[in-house]
């Protein structure tokens, strides 16, 4: 792939990171809460990094609620600010996906659909090894969703307090939503169209989106296995040869840079603090 292809995905990436923090900074102050574009952006690193390294994606809102907490965000005025930003953008993501998918979808069955059953054929043994481990961490993971279940109380009354939002807050993040969809969606398409050989754009389309949004059902970090071996045998359209490296591509641009920014982000926010309590008080001016 060119330079031109990767500087394209960086782009991409970087416009999806600057979308989130605005979206949930506005959102913030448009509850009464005040929240800089820095620190929103390092609380949706945090939140892309332990989404992404945590079964069912179980971390992900825990660590953005303690980013708001970290930049000074009330306990309530924060979870409202996650409970609303959930709210507002699913609607925006299903009234724009659905007819695409609609449109979309014939053509995908006629392509990938076919390749996904082959494949999953050749390839019996290890997909039943990819079921297990699935079931396996579903189980685990099961064990840990009580005390998540035990905000779902505080949440909603966190929402009471989000109902004074002005509805011109809630218009202007459905650009931010839109250009978040688009982007994360876009990484794909244009690893692929970059190829001689590239497969339909409506499989692209549908195959991405499919990809990406999976992961939030799969019980296994980042939906690893499923993910990789629906995209290996075609779920996405036939990359031939090129497959391994598109699918290592992808995931460095929807994953891997989330988890370097998280990690890297929190442990410079560990080293700052430490530092700050290490450092002895200035003696008082006369």
């Amino acid at each position: 792939m060119s330079p031109a292809v990767h500087a394209a995905c960086l782009g991409l990436v970087a416009i999806d990171l600057a979308a989130r923090a605005a979206r949930i900074a506005w959102i913030a102050r448009g509850i009464g809460a005040r929240l800089s574009f820095r620190d929103a952006f390092v609380l949706n690193a945090w939140g892309d990094a332990a989404s992404a390294l945590t079964p069912l994606r179980l971390g992900g809102e825990p660590a953005r609620l303690a980013g708001l907490l970290a930049a000074g965000v009330p306990a309530p005025a924060a979870l409202a600010a996650i409970g609303v930003e959930v709210l507002a953008a699913w609607p925006v993501i299903i009234a724009t996906m659905a007819p695409m998918i609609w449109h979309f979808a014939p053509e995908w069955w006629r392509t990938a659909a076919p390749a996904i059953a082959q494949g999953a054929r050749d390839a019996w043994p290890w997909l039943a090894g990819i079921g297990l481990v699935t079931v396996a961490t579903w189980i685990v993971a099961r064990r840990y969703l009580h005390p998540v279940r035990q905000v779902e109380e505080p949440v909603r009354k966190a929402l009471a307090h989000a109902r004074a939002l002005p509805v011109g807050t809630l218009l202007a993040t459905v650009p931010l939503t839109l250009a978040n969809l688009v982007c994360r969606t876009g990484v794909l398409v244009v690893l692929a169209l970059s190829l001689p050989d590239a497969p339909p754009l409506g499989t692209l389309v549908v195959g991405s989106f499919a990809l990406l949004y999976a992961q939030l059902v799969l019980p296994t970090p980042s939906g690893a296995g499923v993910v990789d071996f629906t995209f290996l045998v075609g779920g996405a359209g036939d990359f031939g040869a090129r497959a391994a490296g598109v699918l290592v591509a992808w995931r460095f641009y929807t994953s891997g840079i989330g988890i370097v920014l998280g990690l890297g982000l929190g442990l410079l926010r560990l080293r700052t603090g430490a530092t700050r309590r290490a450092s002895p008080p200035s003696a008082p001016s006369r």
